[in-house]
């Protein structure tokens, strides 16, 4: 009796795991769709026929093209800025313990559980009263500021399950500091450093609620899609999108590829 109940639990534990994942799946599923519907009219909110020609027309729009394309920059610069920041400073929490140890700690967990609106409004007071003009650059400051914590926590959970013996072997084998941190602890702490980095690419490409307080006149990918909804969202945005989760997907699948071959 209790081996007959604990089947069907089981079964309707997978049921409802199955359910949970194409509730989350299928609005991208929706979007992938669309980006293969034949537009007719300036709503793209239903079905009106397959076609392939938005992937050949997927820059002909100026202006969308633009935005996507400070998406990019903006999210490569603020990646890169934040990697190297975050990583430092996780090395810095995860193995030495200084005078403010316990308040850096706090303010990198704080600023992952402020809201963004808050995060957004303070940034803004910040630039009006240092009196800098609002524009790509102040957009990559933002999102430097907001995703460093990621990086740093991800950075520091890994330098948690560092050997220090590796790194005494090799300074006793006569590497400089430069030379151990670059032969045994970079390549040891790489797994986060990398997921901090596609983390933080991910939280920059598709931030906008802080991207509308510090953005000025400058558009970026998803500013532009909300300010399309009145007029028509057209179908190269759904093309668009499909190629970002497409890259985001592969790069995940030769992630972990890779993991499995370390291990």
């Amino acid at each position: 009796m209790r081996d007959a109940r604990t089947r069907i639990g089981d079964r309707l534990l997978h049921a409802y795991t199955w359910l949970v994942i194409l509730w989350l799946v299928s609005p991208i599923a929706v979007m992938i769709m669309f980006g293969f519907n034949d537009k007719k009219s300036k709503s793209n909110a239903t079905w009106q026929g397959f076609t392939f020609k938005w992937y050949g027309e997927l820059f002909a729009l100026t202006d969308l093209t633009q935005a996507l394309v400070n998406s990019l920059a903006i999210a490569i610069v603020s990646t890169v800025v934040t990697v190297v920041i975050g990583t430092m400073l996780g090395l810095a929490l995860g193995r030495h313990r200084f005078r403010a140890h316990g308040a850096t700690n706090f303010l990198v967990f704080a600023a992952i559980s402020t809201p963004e609106l808050v995060m957004g409004a303070s940034l803004l007071s910040l630039f009006v009263s240092a009196n800098l003009p609002r524009d790509a650059v102040t957009i990559t400051i933002a999102h430097v500021l907001f995703s460093l914590s990621f990086v740093t926590v991800t950075v520091r959970a890994r330098v948690g399950t560092l050997d220090p013996s590796l790194e005494e072997a090799a300074r006793d084998l006569g590497a400089g500091p430069w030379a151990t941190f670059r032969q045994v602890t970079l390549p040891a702490i790489m797994p986060g450093v990398l997921a901090g980095a596609m983390l933080a690419f991910a939280l920059s490409i598709d931030d906008y609620v802080v991207t509308s307080f510090v953005n000025g006149s400058t558009l970026t990918f998803p500013l532009w899609i909300v300010g399309s909804v009145k007029t028509g969202i057209p179908p190269q945005v759904n093309v668009m999108g499909t190629l970002i989760f497409s890259v985001g997907v592969l790069i995940a699948i030769i992630n972990t590829i890779a993991s499995r071959r370390r291990a």
